[in-house]
């Protein structure tokens, strides 16, 4: 297998020759008059790597190469517990100016990775951050939501399982109701087999130059954090389970007409 620094050269000669595409909205903003917007596009970009075990922050920061601080600090904003609109961190992204007329009247977002990871008590009043009694947890159809609190737990009750997966895209992005954004992220799937955690991550969307680095980086932190908080619960079945396989899924992975120009630079 390659390492995240060979994928992502090869992605990038790949794309060169990728077909161009047109489409009607991007990031809910209607793009059909805007002629920077053609984009060329990798359908069904899917590739493994393995993690061999390792665990080591520095590693993962030099093989992938992620924006940092900004990756190491927007990673603690989506573990910690609390369903953040919009957080703090957006704003310190390398394109946050972009990013912040994506915000509604009331400067939130509508959706985040923190809302999505931490569902249960998210666009509630009192939401446990200011000690606020908290309200009952939101129910679906059947149940109440789960998060990635309640992932662990799975994990560490039947460290088997082929359940352990916490969504992103919920029913409600699904269609033009919503009228906005899309998470690009569906999910993430972990699987423990012969003592090593793996992760498969799939995503709709993915933009090679502004996002894919984080985007690899953040989910091989999230294993090693969902890894180290079953070891915490349950460390006689989990302390000899190490990280595995990290396996990738974009529907679209694309970039823009003007970073197609830097790239052949």
């Amino acid at each position: 297998m390659k390492t995240f620094s060979e994928i992502d050269a090869d992605f990038r000669r790949r794309i060169l020759a990728a077909p161009a595409v047109k489409t009607e909205k991007w990031q809910g903003m209607d793009v059909r008059n805007n002629p920077a917007a053609v984009s060329y596009e990798i359908m069904n970009a899917f590739f493994e790597v393995d993690l061999e075990g390792i665990e080591g922050l520095n590693h993962w920061r030099i093989d992938i190469r992620p924006n940092l601080p900004w990756a190491d600090d927007h990673f603690l904003e989506r573990i910690g517990g609390h369903p953040l609109n919009p957080g703090r961190e957006w704003a310190n992204w390398p394109w946050g100016q972009s990013a912040a007329r994506f915000r509604d009247k009331a400067e939130q977002f509508n959706h985040t990775y923190p809302e999505r990871l931490w569902p249960k008590y998210a666009r509630t009043t009192g939401d446990g951050i200011l000690g606020m009694r908290l309200p009952p947890i939101r129910k679906g159809i059947a149940w109440t939501y789960g998060d990635l609190e309640d992932l662990v737990d799975l994990l560490v009750a039947e460290p088997h399982t082929r359940q352990a997966y916490i969504p992103l895209f919920f029913p409600e992005d699904t269609g033009i109701a919503d009228g906005g954004r899309k998470p690009c992220t569906l999910g993430y799937f972990f699987l423990m087999r012969e003592g090593r955690l793996n992760i498969h991550y799939p995503l709709r969307s993915c933009d090679l130059i502004r996002h894919w680095r984080d985007d690899c980086y953040l989910a091989v932190r999230l294993l090693l954090w969902v890894l180290e908080k079953c070891r915490r619960k349950d460390p006689g079945t989990w302390s000899e389970v190490y990280p595995g396989t990290y396996s990738m899924w974009m529907g679209s992975l694309h970039i823009f007409q003007n970073d197609r120009h830097d790239l052949q630079q």
